[in-house]
């Protein structure tokens, strides 16, 4: 078996989880440096106040990107169910 299909797959999977978990966690990170700012400001240090915003900004970017995020991981998993008689040999 050449090791250069299983390398490819990997790669391929580090790149599909990077594009469907990238832009979630950017908007946690933007989100929470906002939060982070403003209650260094205020000084207000509630727990609440980080966790709230964050949902909310990942259920936002859920409701905006669902559908690619979807679309992009079944078109991988097509991909490797049709890919899967190269790795049987």
């Amino acid at each position: 078996m050449p090791t250069d299909m299983y390398i490819s797959l990997a790669r391929e999977m580090f790149v599909a989880t990077l594009k469907l978990g990238g832009p979630l966690l950017a908007v946690a990170l933007a989100v929470g440096v906002v939060v982070g700012i403003l209650q260094a400001v205020t000084q207000v240090q509630e727990m609440t106040l980080t966790f709230v915003p964050k949902i909310v900004g990942i259920g936002l970017t859920v409701l905006i990107c669902g559908s690619w995020m979807l679309r992009s991981l079944v078109s991988f998993t097509e991909e490797l169910f049709n890919r899967i008689p190269q790795f049987v040999q």
